[in-house]
């Protein structure tokens, strides 16, 4: 059985695997993760510490041709990298190609990293006195990513990570950890010194590890609320900036005079897309008056041409969910729903007697606030129907969720619309876009339970969360002019 290896200080370290890695479309064991000792952790983090020194004072023109010919090698070597993320992950291979994308915007975001780390400079602010200022890397980065995006959300953290100056300490989900290492392999391929980008495996213990050690400087996050949350507070109790990116409810609202075939569309591709596995998946459409009967008639049959099979045939729709674990917790909530007054309208969970980790698509409608299937995010291919009778009682749902992630509008009204991003408590808004990601030049991150601290991932936020501005003031006296003055200094 194939151990997935360390990557720390330009080579693979090959320690005994511990934890499964499967197949989703299969069910079968396809490698194992190891789990460091403590020991050895705290020796990656001096080995970064080290690496940091050297790296920090390189050049931005060095920096910047290590992220072009990175994003030159990530082209050249896409598909071999989204096969390795359909293997471990499930997803087809369109969606990790969607994926790889997504994440080289963000390396082309970094390369202009000489604009991003200018500072200001302010000439003759007094008699002799010159003001500037300059943005210096925080120093050890650890990026803890989840499963759902084994390489786009490595990309979004250590493309501004590194180009910034900082040594970065990557440790992926144990789910899905091999496209870490790949990119790893190509960071070093790519020119980037030893040291300066490590892959570390591991579970819990790991994360708090990194989270105490006075060694890390910065912590960037992303994965589900209730552990976001247990990040943000220890970081920040043990003196780190951390920015920690927790779960969603998204909601897509359908106004009356919406398209109701393009919002048919909008959310059969947001909410069953990478089997519902996405942090911006549309989980809920709310339908606004009396056209709840029909946009699901539409749904429904869009769902029944839909295949689900595994990621690498290049027919499926969507592949398998991540574990057999989270199939069977999947299904409990279809199972669970009528229970609570829910309409099941389509039942996938037939698939889950067949090998591998599959979930069809479910349908639920009449669902309501305050039921399981509402209140929690299920990450699935479960797509609920919330009626709602008014554009107003439509935003007052999506406030009053404790979520704050996405959401969006369908609609033909260009003041509804300009209402709707005015007044709802999210922090990324779509008006037919349904799943609204900023483009990498904005940065991402919602409200409320979905995010913790105040800095968002990539782009300008991204920058100044790995960097801390430094202000000098410079006085170059005439020689004629040294006199002693013990007051405080003044600019006038």
């Amino acid at each position: 059985m194939r151990t997935i290896p360390h990557f720390v200080n330009g080579q693979e370290v090959e320690q005994t695997g511990v934890t499964p890695v499967f197949n989703p479309a299969t069910g079968e064991q396809t490698s194992s993760v190891p789990t460091p000792t403590k020991e050895y952790v705290q020796s990656v983090i001096d080995i970064a510490q080290a690496a940091s020194i050297a790296w920090g004072q390189t050049s931005l023109s060095k920096r910047t041709n290590i992220l072009f010919t990175l994003r030159a090698l990530l082209v050249q070597r896409t598909d071999e990298l989204a096969q390795i993320i359909t293997n471990e992950h499930g997803k087809t291979l369109a969606d990790a190609k969607g994926e790889i994308a997504r994440g080289l915007e963000n390396i082309e975001y970094a390369c202009g990293l000489t604009e991003h780390l200018k500072g200001g400079f302010s000439d003759q602010v007094a008699d002799g006195v010159d003001v500037h200022s300059v943005r210096e890397p925080v120093g050890v980065v650890a990026a803890i990513t989840p499963f759902n995006f084994p390489i786009m959300v490595p990309l979004w953290m250590s493309g501004n990570a590194l180009a910034s100056g900082n040594c970065v300490i990557l440790k992926p989900s144990e789910r899905d950890p091999s496209a870490a290492v790949f990119l790893a392999k190509l960071l070093k391929e790519a020119g980037l010194p030893d040291g300066v980008f490590n892959v570390l495996h591991g579970g819990v213990d790991v994360v708090n590890q990194l989270l105490e050690s006075p060694g890390v400087d910065a912590i960037s996050f992303v994965g589900s609320t209730p552990v976001a949350k247990i990040v943000h507070e220890t970081g920040t109790k043990h003196g780190k900036r951390v920015q920690a990116l927790g779960g969603a409810k998204n909601h897509m609202v359908v106004l009356p005079d919406a398209d109701l075939n393009i919002a048919a569309d909008a959310a059969i591709n947001a909410g069953y897309g990478a089997a519902g596995e996405r942090c911006m998946a549309i989980s809920v459409v709310v339908a606004v008056g009396e056209i709840a009967d029909d946009l699901i008639a539409r749904i429904t049959e869009r769902l029944d041409k839909l295949k689900v099979g595994a990621g690498s045939d290049p027919t499926s729709d969507f592949g398998p969910v991540i574990t057999a674990e989270h199939r069977d917790r999947v299904a409990k909530y279809v199972h669970n729903a009528p229970s609570e007054g829910i309409t099941v309208v389509r039942d996938g969970t037939t698939m889950t007697s067949q090998p591998g980790f599959f979930v069809g698509p479910c349908l639920l409608d009449n669902v309501k606030p305050g039921t399981k299937a509402y209140d929690d995010e299920i990450f699935g291919p479960v797509l609920s129907v919330v009626r709602a009778a008014t554009f107003d009682e439509a935003v007052q749902i999506i406030n009053a969720n404790k979520y704050g992630n996405g959401t969006a509008i369908f609609t033909r009204d260009g003041n509804a619309a300009r209402l709707f991003a005015r007044q709802v408590s999210v922090g990324m808004i779509g008006i037919n876009v349904p799943i609204p990601v900023p483009i990498s030049s904005y940065s991402f991150g919602g409200w409320k339970s979905s995010l913790f601290g105040h800095s968002h991932i990539y782009g300008p936020e991204g920058f100044l969360f790995y960097t801390r501005a430094k202000v000098i003031t410079t006085r170059w006296p005439q020689p004629s002019d040294s006199q002693i003055d013990l007051g405080f200094p003044r600019t006038r």
